[in-house]
């Protein structure tokens, strides 16, 4: 790193720093001080804190849990404040005739050819200092969904955007103004707009972009919470009259029908509605209708405030089920009412996962989902359209398969 002189800290120095007030890892020889990165790692803090002290350079490459990407290694230099002596570099200092030119600080020409005099070893510990990191374009898969997005880690997706390089590199959006319209007046082809609205951005820690830049932009964020509120009382009063007039057996076979037809709608809605890539219309008109109802959250994954449905939308949307339940249950009033109350709480199911997905830690079978639905984001957006379930991918054939691993260049 030109210009920023770097430390050698003890080995025993960073071991000590193991706990959430203060936690060093290592990898290699490179020491980093992840403490305010805790909080923002996808897979949560526990997953670093218990190699807090120690190296994770295996536990990145491990192909368990996933490899990191190339953006995943340049994020954790930002957090770089030292370099760790080794035994094999402090036995080498105690015979240095110029143990100054090692330590405390990175050694320089003088200092590595100190150490060549006295231990090749300990010399080649120091060279590979720079060299402990991820492959670049050699880890690259041929497989074309891959690094399709730029990103090949759900950690990618928290590395906040330097949104004026990001603009003058891509001459897409530029993060800092009004999203909608730059879209609108943007003059984008449909091939280019596809290709930048499926390679995600961070803005701001998950903060909300500038959508509108009028008294609009409210109305264009939902918190998590407002979908259970507004939509939980009328699913349990549908729920309940029409208990009151259809018999004890049908109202879960008809309920359980109408969460079945939702998990259907989910993958239908967002292969066939949200992903039309192949349809979308080669003007201003659909490529801003697209941004609003669904390239936006591809855009910026990580907006707490636009991952679940505004509540108007939701209504425009809900209104046409209304009549097509009533349509298939012509028959009985109540059994269309309970069937609509259970696909209405499917969404709520599918909203709430949705977010939680992207913003929490889970039980095991959310994690893996969390994993999927990831996957879907920085690696394959033409595939993994299941939120809830891989069901319906499974059905129609566009399940995502576990992740090519890339390949990484060790270091000696």
């Amino acid at each position: 790193m030109p210009g920023r002189t770097l430390p050698t800290l003890p080995q025993a120095d960073v071991a000590a720093h193991s706990t959430a007030k203060s936690c060093y890892v290592t990898v290699g020889t490179k020491v980093y001080d992840v403490t305010d990165f805790l909080e923002g790692h996808p897979g949560g803090p526990e997953l670093i804190l218990q190699y807090a002290g120690t190296d994770v350079k295996e536990a990145m490459e491990d192909v368990i849990s996933h490899t990191h990407s190339e953006s995943a290694w340049e994020m954790l230099d930002e957090y770089l404040i030292g370099f760790v002596a080794t035994e094999k570099v402090m036995d080498a200092v105690k015979e240095s005739n110029d143990p100054f030119a090692v330590l405390p600080m990175e050694p320089g020409k003088k200092g590595i050819a100190d150490l060549e005099d006295v231990n090749h070893d300990a010399a080649e510990e120091v060279r590979a200092r720079k060299n402990v990191h991820a492959a670049g374009p050699e880890a690259e898969s041929g497989d074309k969904a891959v690094y399709s997005t730029g990103m090949s880690s759900e950690a990618d997706l928290n590395k906040e955007t330097d949104y004026t390089t990001d603009y003058k590199r891509h001459k897409f959006l530029d993060l800092g103004k009004p999203l909608l319209p730059q879209v609108w007046f943007g003059g984008f082809s449909k091939d280019f707009y596809l290709e930048q609205v499926h390679r995600p951005r961070h803005y701001k820690g998950g903060e909300s972009a500038p959508l509108f830049g009028n008294f609009l932009e409210p109305l264009s964020k939902t918190p998590w919470w407002v979908v259970p509120t507004i939509w939980l009382p009328p699913v349990i009063y549908g729920t309940y009259l029409s208990a009151l007039h259809l018999n004890a057996l049908s109202v879960p076979a008809y309920w359980l029908f109408g969460l079945a037809f939702w998990s259907l709608t989910e993958y239908v809605l967002h292969r066939g509605l949200f992903h039309v890539d192949h349809y979308l219309p080669d003007n201003r008109v659909g490529i801003t209708l697209h941004f609003l109802l669904h390239g936006i959250h591809h855009y910026l994954p990580m907006d707490r405030l636009r991952l679940v449905m505004p509540p108007t939308l939701f209504a425009l949307l809900a209104t046409p089920f209304w009549y097509l339940a009533h349509a298939v249950f012509f028959y009985n009033y109540w059994a269309a009412v309970c069937a609509y109350s259970g696909g209405i709480f499917g969404y709520i199911c599918y909203d709430l996962t949705h977010y939680f997905l992207h913003h929490r830690n889970l039980p095991s079978y959310y994690r893996e989902l969390k994993k999927y639905h990831l996957q879907h984001h920085f690696m394959d957006y033409e595939n993994g359209f299941g939120v809830t379930s891989r069901f319906w991918d499974r059905i129609f054939g566009t399940e995502l398969g576990a992740p090519p691993v890339p390949k990484v260049l060790k270091t000696t």
